[in-house]
């Protein structure tokens, strides 16, 4: 078995409110020094067999057309641990 993790961010451009509240909330928490924050939603996949570049395909045409909105969100697909074929990490 093995996991892989799909990270969708929102794209650089588009605002990020909840972001924006906790970088303000830092400092009067005694965090100093953080010039920005960005949230974002991580989902871990746990895949039966190896992740071969099939898998992977399938994977990210999950990610894009139901785990982010590709409109305003990015996203990354990785694998993170076992069963993992050789060259089919990206």
């Amino acid at each position: 078995m093995a996991r892989v993790v799909v990270d969708v961010m929102l794209k650089p451009e588009i605002l990020d409110p909840q972001g924006q509240a906790v970088q303000r909330a830092l400092p009067r928490l005694g965090f100093e020094g953080i010039s920005d924050v960005r949230q974002g939603k991580r989902f871990e996949l746990e895949v039966d067999g190896p992740v071969d570049d099939a898998a992977l395909a399938r994977i990210h045409d999950l990610a894009e057309s139901f785990l982010a909105n590709t409109v305003i969100e990015d996203f990354t697909v990785k694998v993170e641990s076992s069963d993992v074929v050789a060259g089919a990490a990206k």
